[in-house]
């Protein structure tokens, strides 16, 4: 993916307020529809579904990953967690916006539990790295879960103490995912919507650590 500060101390510690970026009023521009399902990608969603956010290394391979979920019904690339109102993909690679790379999936919870979407971003990336995720380095990659209710956050935090658990027992080191309630979400440029569906040989960066994950059964 494309660097503009490729300076360690931007990539690897959040910036305050006043270091960050100052960002802008307005919306960037952005797809109206999702390339693969013609799905508006703002919505009106149906009745009926949920909203999940997983940040976990370059968006591009992530949102293909949750595309491809039966039950979910869009997906979307974006920028959440961070200081810099409405930033744009070069001012979150500065390290200077604080946001992460996340992907909105919004799901049919009759089709496809919130459990699975944890199963599916525990097993797809490695949770352990800090600020990075593989050769991707800095804030933007850091791995988080974004929850839009109490019932998400309760199964985020049993999801993460099951797999951490799974982890040690296979010899990995310590969960460093940050789970908090969904902030704004920012959508990225249309360029970067469903990117590997446009460029079926672009750049994915996931990588598993190859332990499975057993999500505990939500209360």
């Amino acid at each position: 993916m494309f660097f503009l500060n490729d300076g360690p101390a931007a990539k690897l510690r959040l910036p305050t307020p006043e270091e960050a970026l100052p960002g802008r009023s307005h919306p960037i521009p952005t797809a109206a529809d999702h390339f693969v399902s013609g799905r508006p990608l703002h919505g009106p969603y149906p009745d009926g579904m949920e909203a999940a956010y997983f940040g976990m290394g370059c968006f591009w391979g992530v949102e293909r990953l949750y595309w491809q979920v039966p039950g979910v019904w869009v997906t979307a690339a974006g920028y959440q967690g961070g200081i810099t109102p409405n930033p744009t993909y070069r001012e979150t690679c500065t390290g200077l916006t604080g946001h992460a790379e996340t992907v909105l999936v919004v799901f049919d919870p009759a089709a496809v539990s919130y459990g699975e979407l944890l199963r599916v971003f525990w097993e797809n990336h490695d949770p352990t790295q800090g600020m990075r995720q593989g050769n991707d380095v800095g804030t933007t990659y850091r791995s988080v879960i974004f929850t839009t209710s109490d019932a998400q956050r309760e199964e985020a935090e049993a999801s993460l103490a099951a797999y951490q658990a799974a982890l040690a027992g296979a010899g990995r080191g310590g969960v460093t995912t940050e789970i908090a309630p969904a902030p704004a979400f920012y959508f990225a440029e249309e360029e970067h919507q469903q990117y590997l569906a446009k460029n079926p040989g672009g750049y994915c960066g996931l990588r598993g650590t190859g332990v499975a994950c057993v999500v505990p059964a939500a209360r």
